[in-house]
C-alpha cells in the first residue's frame, strides 16, 4: 500500500508563490510516477503537472504552463509543485496521485493508482 501525503497548501496574493510537497511511502519510491491535480468548488478534478517515475519526463497542464514546476527527491522521497505567478483562478483543492503503472497517461485521473487528502490553496486577488 502507498500512502501519499500532501503539505505547503495555503493563502497567496495574486502574483505571489507557493510550493506544495507530496511524500510517499510504502513502496519503492522510484517506481512510481507522480502527478498533481486540483479540483475547484463545483468543478471537476483537473490535470495540473506529472514527473516521470526518473525524474527525466515532466508534462504541465497549458494553465499553469511556465509558472509551475514540478520536481521529485528521491532521497527524501518527496515529489514538490513550485507555483509561482499565482492566480485567482489556482484556487482549488491540490491533489497528489501516484501510479505503479508505467507507460501511462499522466495527465489523465484514473490512471493514477493511489491519492492523498488534498491541500487548500486559495489565492486572492
Amino acid at each position: 500500500q502507498v500512502q501519499v501525503v500532501e503539505s505547503g497548501g495555503g493563502l497567496a496574493q495574486a502574483g505571489g508563490s507557493l510550493r506544495l510537497s507530496c511524500a510517499a511511502s510504502g513502496r519503492t519510491f522510484g517506481s512510481y510516477a507522480m502527478g498533481w491535480f486540483r479540483q475547484a468548488p463545483e468543478k471537476e478534478r483537473e490535470f495540473v503537472a506529472a514527473i516521470s517515475w526518473n525524474g527525466g519526463s515532466t508534462y504541465y497542464a497549458d494553465s499553469v504552463k511556465g509558472r509551475f514546476t514540478i520536481s521529485r527527491e528521491h532521497a527524501k522521497n518527496t515529489v514538490s509543485l513550485q507555483m509561482n505567478s499565482l492566480k485567482p483562478d489556482d484556487t482549488a483543492i491540490y491533489y497528489c496521485g501516484a501510479t505503479v503503472v508505467g507507460g501511462t497517461d499522466l495527465t489523465i485521473r484514473n490512471n493514477y493508482n493511489y491519492w492523498g487528502q488534498g491541500t487548500q490553496v486559495t489565492v486572492s486577488s
